[in-house]
């Protein structure tokens, strides 16, 4: 597992949405972007972290924040969490976890006594520069905007 770290220069991707279009680090030049990785959309944490970004969604705009969501799921999963969900973001297509691998937060988790490879829940914050600002590797699903916006207060 790669372990990118604060100052490092964000990993370039290009890759799909949920629907179809292809999104590349390059759009968000001059922009900060929250990059967050959760595990499988429509489960109960992922949901409200999700539910959590969509409610906070014009604040952290008006902060200058973008956000992108990464997940293994298909197109039609990530477009159905997004609709249902009603999300004013985008959710990107990464079933080959070449994203999730470069950004280093696929490897081995633990649950209930039971060890798998899976995404580690992690949000990378990049600045405007495509440089690796925060990490956030111990996400709050319900607060994950107030853990975001308190590393700028």
């Amino acid at each position: 597992m790669k372990h990118l770290k604060i100052g490092d220069k964000a990993p370039e991707f290009s890759i799909k949405n949920q629907d179809g279009k292809i999104i590349q680090l390059s759009d968000f030049s001059g922009k900060k972007l929250i990059l967050f990785f959760y595990p499988k959309a429509s489960t109960p944490g992922c949901t409200m972290e999700a539910k959590n970004l969509r409610d906070n969604y014009k604040e952290l705009l008006k902060k200058g924040f973008e956000i992108l969501g990464v997940s293994a799921d298909s197109e039609k999963r990530q477009k159905n969490f997004c609709i249902k969900n009603e999300l004013p973001f985008s959710l990107l297509v990464d079933e080959e976890k070449e994203v999730i691998k470069d950004y280093g937060v696929w490897g081995l988790k633990k649950f209930m006594g039971r060890e798998y490879d899976g995404i580690h829940r992690t949000t990378f914050v990049i600045d405007e520069k495509g440089v690796i600002e925060q990490i956030i590797e111990k996400v709050k699903t319900k607060l994950h905007t107030e853990q975001i916006l308190e590393l700028y207060s």
